[in-house]
């Protein structure tokens, strides 16, 4: 069994009480760190956090809307308050809902990028300071596949989502010098609440496990993916390669 090296970190992950979201929350707690998970609901929530500590994890749950503009300082406060620090970051936020391209208006686009770009660099920026005086960190972020090859039915996830791997691409360059890495984990069909809402994967193709998209998630967390960073990713069973997205 790998050692990861993290044993006794504090993570944030957001959008964590279900999905792929609470996937990596369980395999972190699973290698000795210390969750905070947030959502908006509280039921959903604090089920996952008895989940955990019923493992034998730590998990402290927050109600919050990471989409909302406060809520990033709020949660990496939280953390440092509950567990003295913040080592990792999980990025997650629900999806923007299935539009093809001309169909999007103003308003929804505006949405997809707050929700699903803002939110996240609003997370980094919160983030970094305390991993940057530590000097150890590790941020992932969960998008999706469309990040390589566009979903057509998918058009404001392909746009905010893109948008993030650039602006994330572009930041783990700055954060190379505070040992910090920057990644994001690029999901295929996984078998989620999210999938079922968007119809499901099309016809013929397998849905992925979300306890191992946490358990990846969970290795770039690690110390020994120390020098992993700048990366996208793909997490989807060669679907993008074989233009089956």
């Amino acid at each position: 069994m790998m050692n990861l090296g993290i044993v006794g970190k504090t993570a944030l992950v957001t959008a964590s009480s279900k999905g792929l979201g609470r996937a990596c929350a369980i395999a972190l707690a699973a290698e000795g760190v210390n969750v905070v998970i947030c959502a908006r609901g509280r039921e959903a929530l604090e089920s996952t956090a008895r989940e955990i500590t019923s493992a034998g994890g730590t998990a402290h749950a927050v109600v919050a809307d990471v989409a909302d503009a406060g809520a990033p300082d709020h949660l990496v406060q939280t953390a440092v308050g509950r567990f003295g620090g913040l080592d990792i970051l999980i990025g997650n936020g629900g999806g923007p809902p299935a539009m093809r391209a001309l169909e999007v208006d103003d308003a929804a686009l505006a949405r997809a990028l707050n929700d699903n770009l803002q939110a996240m660099v609003r997370l980094v920026r919160a983030a970094v300071p305390g991993m940057a005086a530590s000097r150890w960190g590790r941020i992932c972020l969960i998008t999706s596949s469309a990040v390589k090859e566009p979903m057509p039915a998918l058009a404001l996830s392909n746009t905010a989502r893109t948008g993030l791997w650039a602006w994330a691409k572009t930041a783990a360059q700055d954060l190379r010098q505070h040992a910090i890495t920057l990644n994001l984990a690029c999901p295929g069909y996984h078998a989620t609440d999210r999938l079922t809402a968007i119809g499901g994967a099309p016809d013929g193709l397998l849905a992925g496990d979300p306890a191992d998209f946490g358990k990846i998630v969970a290795f770039l967390c690690s110390e020994p993916a120390g020098f992993v960073s700048g990366a996208a990713l793909q997490v989807d069973g060669a679907q993008s390669v074989l233009g089956l997205l």
